[in-house]
């Protein structure tokens, strides 16, 4: 499952959008745990019953100190061949810059140990390298691409621009890969959080405040490929603060829901957003 690829994006304060431009002032990332709801959608696989779980999501630091995500998911599938749980555990650090990213990533199924992806990932001489130590020690390099945090921050700087359409390439730690993800973002304009919002009562003061709606579909990249169909694409709502919510995750055979059920917002680091500014 790589659900995590898509929350393990955050943002902060003043930020230099890939291409040159000139991005509009951005909030403070809020540090915050996030509770959501997991349930099936839709399905087209006669072997999904059902689908149920729970994603708890913790992050913070700041532009100081860089940035700490914890992570853990649980999925209860019920399949015609009996049920089968997930388990998902995510822990990872991004510097400030964006420049290294260490990250931990630990799946099990059904109570058993199925996988550990282990390293850490720099920028170094115009490139991406990433030193794995788990499942196996192993080194990749490919071209400059985005880490998790990094991405989110160029994701939020577009949308204060007022953009509505790019593609970026992102690396977040969730599977052993050789190479980036392909990412294409649609972007829409801010809107009011209505009275009927359903997560309206978790957002609590948040609910009087603009969120953008996007959709972001990833590609893995396949030598040779033409015109290529998206590994899985995501819908969501994005708070300026980089709060994300109302997901809806499309893979090929089904799709599920993650709505936020409760969220505790932290105190920011006053002492360190007045150093950067």
């Amino acid at each position: 499952m790589r659900l995590m690829r898509l929350m393990l994006l955050t943002a902060t304060a003043f930020i230099t959008v890939v291409g040159g431009v000139a991005p509009a002032k951005a909030e403070a990332l809020q540090s915050h745990r996030a509770v959501y709801d997991l349930q099936l959608a839709e399905s087209d696989d006669d072997s999904i019953d059902s689908l149920k779980g729970r994603w708890v999501f913790e992050f913070s630091g700041s532009q100081c100190v860089g940035y700490t995500v914890k992570s853990r998911i649980v999925m209860q599938f019920d399949m015609t061949d009996g049920p089968r749980m997930i388990d998902q555990r995510i822990t990872s650090f991004e510097d400030a810059k964006g420049e290294t990213f260490r990250f931990v990533t630990k799946s099990f199924i059904d109570r058993d140990d199925e996988s550990v992806v282990e390293g850490t990932a720099r920028l170094s001489d115009g490139k991406t390298i990433v030193d794995y130590t788990g499942p196996e020690k192993a080194q990749h390099e490919f071209e400059p691409t985005l880490f998790p945090i990094a991405q989110l921050k160029e994701l939020l700087a577009k949308a204060a621009n007022g953009e509505n359409f790019y593609q970026t390439r992102v690396f977040d730690g969730t599977e052993f890969v050789e190479d980036a993800v392909d990412v294409t973002v649609v972007l829409g304009k801010p809107r009011p959080v209505e009275a009927g919002d359903e997560e309206r009562d978790a957002l609590g003061a948040l609910a009087d405040e603009e969120f953008y709606p996007v959709t972001a579909a990833y590609f893995d990249k396949e030598e040779g490929v033409g015109e290529q169909v998206s590994d899985y694409n995501v819908s969501f709502k994005l708070h300026p603060n980089g709060i994300q919510r109302d997901l809806l995750i499309r893979y090929t055979d089904y799709s599920m829901k993650a709505n936020l059920v409760d969220l505790e917002l932290f105190d920011e680091d006053q002492e360190c957003e007045a150093q950067v500014q």
